[in-house]
Formats: structure tokens, C-alpha cells, sequence
């Protein structure tokens, strides 16, 4: 009986020893009134030549805004807006 309990004390010892992998949570949570452009969609175009959304069909008003260039102010909810950098890629996308 005393090799059982050393071996259940070892059992616990070594139990109590490991460490449980946690997922993390790389979703970000998007509030569904400052995205209703549907801006969240189209993410993955950041960093890609603005070039690349001329054939896309957008449900919402959309525009393409190069470096250094002139737009209106107005703020529409309801628009999404690509950045352009200085290397003519997209830098952000965002409604507004």
C-alpha cells in the first residue's frame, strides 16, 4: 500500500505541474453601427495595390482615395472608403 500512495502523490504532484494551452480569441468584435458600409469585408484588402477593388461591385457608395488627394468631409456611415499610401497601396478601410 505505500507504493500506491507514493504513486498517487506523484500522479497529483505531476498533474498539478501541467499547463493547459488556451486558445486566443484573434476575432475582433465589430459594432455593427460604425460598420454599416460592411467595411469588416473587406479587410484583407489592406496592403494590396488600390487597383485592385476597380472591378469589384459594392452594395454601399464606395470610394478610392489616393495619397495626398483632396476629398470631401462629409461624414456618411453608409460609404466605404479606401486609403491609399504613398506606394499607391491600401493602407485602411473604413466607413465614413
Amino acid at each position: 500500500m505505500k507504493l500506491r500512495d507514493t504513486m498517487m502523490v506523484a500522479l497529483f504532484a505531476l498533474a498539478g505541474c501541467q499547463s493547459v494551452a488556451t486558445k486566443k480569441d484573434t476575432s475582433v468584435q465589430v459594432d455593427p453601427d460604425m460598420d454599416r458600409c460592411g467595411a469588416s469585408e473587406y479587410q484583407q484588402y489592406v496592403g494590396q495595390p488600390l487597383s485592385s477593388i476597380d472591378d469589384i461591385r459594392f452594395e454601399h457608395p464606395a470610394r478610392a482615395v489616393p495619397y495626398d488627394a483632396s476629398v470631401s468631409m462629409d461624414f456618411n456611415l453608409n460609404r466605404l472608403n479606401f486609403m491609399g499610401d504613398s506606394q499607391g497601396k491600401i493602407s485602411r478601410v473604413y466607413c465614413g
